[in-house]
C-alpha cells in the first residue's frame, strides 16, 4: 500500500505539506507528478508548484536525481523498509483543476498533489489529512474505521477532489442512493442570500439528477455515492467531472441574471451526466490514462458535445424550465455557432484532436481558426437527434445502446464504434456523421429544424461590417479582434492597434465607430501601433447578420408539431 498524508493545518502559508510512504520500494524507485488532470485536456505542469522534495529511509536521506522536470529517480534500499517522500505544494490557484488553500477553505485537485509511484499505480492508496481546527474534509472515497480514506489504486485517488473547510454537507438521495452537496461561499453573506432566493434548490438538483437517470434509461445513478462541490464566487463558470463527484464554479453575478439559475442547473446536469458519458462510457484512448503526455482523442466532440446538447434539455425534462426557455437557450448557441468564423477553418474532428494545443490556449485570433468541440459537437448532436427521430429512434437511444455495449463494462470505445452505432440506428447516418466530422461545411441544421416546425433566421446588423471588435482600455480604443478575410484584415489592422480616428472624426469610445462607417466606400482610418501613427484605408462590407433567431414556422403541419412535441419531451420518434 502507498500511504499519502496531507497537512493543511497552516492555510495562511497556502502550502500543502505532503508525505508519501512507499511500503515496498524498488531499488531504483521512479516517481512522477502528473502533468494534467482527466477531463481538462491541457498539460498544466503541476510540478511548478512543488518544492522541497526529499526522500528518506529509516530517517536517512536517500540520493535521487531528476530525469525529467516532474520525474525523480531515487536510490532506495528495498531491505531498509518504507521509503518516505516529503514535499510541499503551493496552492494559490482557484479553479476546478488546480489547488487553493487559505484561511477560508481548501480545495485540492489531487493530480497536482500526489506522486505516481512506478510499479505501485494499481495498488491500494491510503489517504489521511490534517486540517485546521473546526474544518471538515469532503472526499468521494470510502472511509475505514480510523477515519482514513481508501482508494483502490492511484487512478481512483487522483479522481477524488478534496474540499475542506468549516462547511457542512447537505444530504439527499437519488433513487435511494446517497448524495452529498457541499458549497463554499467565498462571501459568507451569500449563503443566506442564496437559499432565500432559491429555497427549493436541493429539490431542484434532485430532479435534475433523476432526469439524467431517466434519459439514460436507468433506475439508479451509475455511482453509488455521489459528491457535489460548488464554489460560489463573485464571478466564474465551470466544472470538472469525476467518477463519483463533480466540482463546480459559479458566479453570484450570473445568478442575478434572469436566466442565471437555469444556467446553473444546466451546469449541474452537464457534470452529473458525465458519470455515464465520459467517466464510464469512455474513449478508448483514455484507457489507461497517461498522466505525463497529451493523448489525441478524436471523439471529444461526443464526450462533450453530446453532453452539452443534453444539459440544456435536462432542466426541461425535470420540469424546471419551459419549452420557450429551452428554445431561447438553443437559439443562443446556434447563433453563437453561426457567428463563429473558425468553423469554416477547423473541422470538428480536428477540434477534438487539437484540444490540448488550441481550445485551452485560445488567443485573440483563435475565433478565426478554430471551433469549440463543445459548441459544434452540440450542434451535430442536435442534427443527429433530429435525423434519428425521422427513423423512429433518437440520440438518447443510441447513447443508451453504447452504454450497454461499452460503458457498463468500462470498455473504451473507438470512433468506429460510434459510426457503427449510428449506422445501425439509421442507415446512412454513419457516413453522414463522418462527413460532418471531417468537413468544414455546416450540417443541414436548418433543414432538420424545419422538420420540427422551426426556422433559423438571420437578424441583420444596421451597420457596415468590418470584421473587427474593439474595447476601451485606459482611455484608448484598442482593436480586440480581427476576423480572417475581413475588411479590417485587408486594411492591415491587427489586434492591439489603437484607433484614433475614422473618416476624419476623432473616436474616444468603441460605439462611436460604427455610425461613421460607409459600406463599400474607402475611408481613412488613423491608428497607432507601437507608438507610431499610421493612416490606413478601411473599406467596409455591407451589413451581415448580428445574430440568428429560432422562430416557429407559420401554419406548422401536424407532422411538424408532433415531431416538435416528441423532441422536446425526448420521446423516440
Amino acid at each position: 500500500m502507498v500511504q499519502v498524508h496531507l497537512d493543511l493545518s497552516n492555510p495562511q502559508t497556502h502550502l500543502v505539506d505532503v508525505r508519501v510512504q512507499i511500503e515496498s520500494p524498488h531499488q531504483h524507485q521512479k516517481v512522477s507528478l502528473p502533468g494534467w488532470t482527466p477531463g481538462s485536456y491541457l498539460i498544466r505542469d503541476y510540478v511548478k508548484q512543488l518544492e522541497g522534495f526529499k526522500a528518506c529511509q529509516q530517517g536517512l536521506e536517500r540520493p535521487f536525481n531528476r530525469s525529467a522536470p516532474s520525474t525523480w529517480l531515487i536510490d532506495a534500499d528495498p531491505d531498509r523498509g518504507p521509503l518516505t517522500l516529503t514535499y510541499s505544494v503551493m496552492a494559490t490557484e482557484l479553479t476546478v483543476r488546480t489547488c487553493h488553500l487559505d484561511q477560508d477553505h481548501g480545495f485540492l485537485a489531487l493530480a497536482a498533489v500526489v506522486l505516481e509511484v512506478d510499479g505501485h499505480r494499481w495498488q491500494p492508496h491510503r489517504l489521511t489529512c490534517v486540517l485546521p481546527e473546526g474544518w471538515n474534509a469532503f472526499v468521494p472515497l470510502p472511509e475505514d474505521s480510523t477515519g482514513c480514506w481508501l482508494a483502490a489504486d492511484l487512478d481512483q485517488l487522483i479522481d477524488s477532489p478534496i474540499e475542506a473547510g468549516p462547511h457542512q454537507a447537505h444530504r439527499f438521495s437519488v433513487f435511494g442512493l446517497p448524495h452529498r452537496w457541499v458549497t463554499w461561499f467565498s462571501d459568507p453573506a451569500d449563503e443566506a442570500w442564496f437559499f432565500d432566493r432559491f429555497p427549493r434548490f436541493f429539490e431542484d438538483v434532485e430532479q435534475v439528477c433523476l432526469a439524467c437517470c431517466r434519459l439514460m434509461g436507468q433506475s439508479a445513478p451509475a455511482c453509488a455515492d455521489y459528491l457535489f462541490v460548488l464554489h460560489l464566487l463573485d464571478e466564474g463558470y465551470g466544472g470538472l467531472e469525476h467518477d463519483d463527484s463533480t466540482v463546480l464554479v459559479y458566479g453570484r453575478r450570473n445568478l442575478e441574471a434572469s436566466h442565471g439559475y437555469r444556467k446553473l442547473l444546466q451546469l449541474i446536469a452537464h457534470e452529473y451526466f458525465h458519470q455515464w458519458n465520459v467517466r464510464r462510457l469512455t474513449p478508448a484512448e483514455l484507457r489507461p490514462i497517461d498522466y505525463q503526455h497529451a493523448t489525441v482523442v478524436p471523439t471529444l466532440w461526443f464526450a462533450e458535445g453530446v453532453t452539452s446538447y443534453f444539459d440544456q434539455l435536462l432542466p426541461l425534462h425535470a420540469g424546471l424550465c419551459s419549452a420557450k426557455d429551452y428554445l431561447n437557450d438553443l437559439e443562443e448557441d446556434l447563433s453563437r455557432y453561426m457567428l463563429s468564423p473558425g468553423r469554416q477553418v477547423q473541422t470538428l474532428r480536428q477540434s477534438s484532436e487539437e484540444a490540448w494545443v488550441k481550445l485551452y490556449k485560445a488567443d485573440a485570433y483563435s475565433a478565426s481558426n478554430q471551433i469549440s468541440y463543445y459548441l459544434k459537437g452540440a450542434v451535430v448532436a442536435l442534427c443527429l437527434d433530429l435525423h434519428l427521430r425521422s427513423h423512429q429512434s433518437c440520440l438518447a437511444a443510441v447513447v443508451q445502446q453504447l452504454w450497454h455495449s461499452h460503458g457498463r463494462h468500462r470498455r473504451g470505445y473507438q470512433e468506429s464504434d460510434l459510426f457503427s452505432a449510428f449506422e445501425a440506428a439509421a442507415p446512412g447516418l454513419g457516413a453522414r456523421l463522418q462527413q460532418w466530422l471531417t468537413e468544414v461545411d455546416d450540417p443541414d441544421c436548418s433543414g432538420y429544424l424545419l422538420d420540427v416546425g422551426l426556422a433559423l433566421e438571420p437578424e441583420m446588423s444596421t451597420h457596415p461590417w468590418t470584421g473587427m471588435t474593439t474595447r476601451l482600455d485606459g482611455g484608448r480604443v484598442l482593436v480586440q479582434r480581427v476576423q480572417r478575410h475581413s475588411p479590417a484584415e485587408r486594411a492591415g489592422l491587427m489586434v492591439g492597434d489603437e484607433l484614433i480616428g475614422v473618416a476624419g472624426q476623432r473616436v474616444a469610445q468603441p460605439d462611436q465607430i460604427s455610425p461613421l462607417l460607409r459600406a463599400e466606400e474607402s475611408q481613412p482610418l488613423l491608428m497607432a501601433r507601437r507608438s507610431a501613427l499610421r493612416e490606413l484605408a478601411l473599406r467596409s462590407d455591407p451589413p451581415k447578420p448580428k445574430r440568428y433567431k429560432l422562430v416557429p414556422v407559420s401554419n406548422p403541419t401536424a407532422s411538424q408539431q408532433a415531431g416538435q412535441d416528441a423532441w422536446l419531451q425526448q420521446r423516440a420518434g
